[in-house]
């Protein structure tokens, strides 16, 4: 008999509603002897089938289901059908706008803890789960049959890998170690992405649409563009034809790489200025000041890494935002985000809003903005939509 998870009694709702997290609450006992990432199949207590996952004795989230139907096996064709799957969706909703973007979104496409992202011929990789570390030589397999003109870069070292128990890892898989950054191709501009070094996988592709909507914006406008990372919002700015540009980040290696994606692109670098500077100490200056700005950009890290944490970083959010209404030109725009899958929706609208009120500004709501749709969210696991973003207008 394969081994098994045994659900306790009314704790399968979830998934009977093919939710694919299945934590060890849940659990009523564990039978045969499982290792960790191994495949075990989940029954109610009652014996009927559930689901095949993969099982993590050390985490909360003590198995992720791979599959609901118990004809499926968890195998290299089963790997090479769910990503040939996630390709054609690419195909149709990136099409022609870039050659960079996220190939596989983790539980979204079936691949629970597994993120691929595609820079023109190198795949990075994160395995963040101990499923997706037991099938990593399966999945490099598929991966180097699918993509043979590609290379194959890893970048497991995400934190969420230690509450699996695991070590970070790095290191090419399939290739060499990319040497120089490579220039992706994005709405028709330029960028160099870092993808060993750099933040996430390199870059970030989940804010596509959101630079792409700036530019309907920033002509002839003075923009701020605060947490600027390598320049991205401000690369688009200044194509769009800003009068100035200011990005403010606290890393310098990565304001440098925004000089060369201006470079790249042939833009005008005297209207486009760099700051080092820790953006919350920079907007106090700037309000102190008495600067404005008619567009500002708010596009932070993550704040929120668990529910604990979820108060400080609203107070994070709501003193950023107060600081940017602060210094927003009359009839100015605000484009301000929120990457924390913790901090709903909702939440974040009134945390920007009382940001507002203290600011004693008045703004109105002109756009939504989310995670570009090469980052899919499943029907079923509404936890894989973590970007929003709001567009909003001074009309005080």
């Amino acid at each position: 008999m394969a081994d098994r998870i045994v659900i306790k009694t009314g704790r399968e709702k979830s998934l009977r509603r093919r939710h694919p997290w299945i934590f060890s609450g849940a659990v009523a006992k564990v039978q045969g002897k499982p290792t960790l990432g191994s495949t075990v199949d989940v029954v109610s207590d009652k014996g009927e089938f559930l689901g095949r996952a993969a099982y993590s004795p050390h985490s909360q989230i003590r198995a992720r289901v791979w599959t609901f139907d118990p004809a499926v096996v968890i195998d290299s064709e089963f790997f090479k059908q769910r990503i040939v799957a996630a390709q054609a969706a690419r195909d149709v909703l990136v099409g022609q706008q870039t050659n960079a973007y996220r190939l596989i979104a983790g539980e979204s496409d079936g691949l629970p803890g597994i993120t691929i992202d595609r820079y023109v011929d190198t795949l990075v990789c994160q395995l963040l789960t101990a499923g997706a570390l037991y099938h990593q030589e399966t999945l490099f397999a598929v991966l180097a049959e699918l993509y043979p003109d590609c290379t194959a870069y890893e970048r497991s070292d995400v934190d969420v890998r230690k509450k699996e128990g695991l070590p970070l890892a790095t290191g090419a898989r399939i290739g060499d170690i990319p040497s120089k950054p490579i220039v992706i191709t994005e709405h028709g501009l330029k960028l160099a992405v870092d993808v060993v070094s750099g933040h996430k996988t390199g870059y970030y592709l989940d804010q596509r649409d959101a630079r792409k909507a700036i530019q309907t914006y920033a002509a002839g406008k003075r923009v701020l563009n605060c947490f600027a990372y390598t320049g991205g919002f401000g690369l688009y700015a200044a194509a769009a034809g800003a009068k100035e540009v200011v990005n403010v980040d606290v890393s310098q290696s990565a304001l440098d790489t925004s000089v060369t994606n201006l470079a790249l692109n042939g833009l005008e670098q005297a209207n486009v200025k760099h700051v080092k500077a820790d953006v919350f100490e920079q907007l106090r200056t700037y309000a102190e000041q008495g600067e404005t700005f008619d567009v500002i950009v708010l596009d932070p890290p993550k704040f929120v890494d668990s529910k604990a944490s979820l108060n400080r970083a609203c107070r994070g959010y709501k003193d950023i935002n107060r600081l940017a209404a602060k210094i927003l030109a009359p009839g100015g725009v605000l484009l301000t985000f929120s990457c924390s899958g913790l901090l709903s929706s909702d939440l974040f609208q009134k945390v920007v809003a009382d940001a507002c009120l203290d600011a004693n500004r008045d703004l109105q709501i002109v756009a939504w903005t989310q995670q570009s749709a090469d980052h899919p969210v499943h029907i079923h696991y509404p936890e894989g939509w973590y970007l929003k973003g709001l567009i909003l207008r001074a009309i005080d």
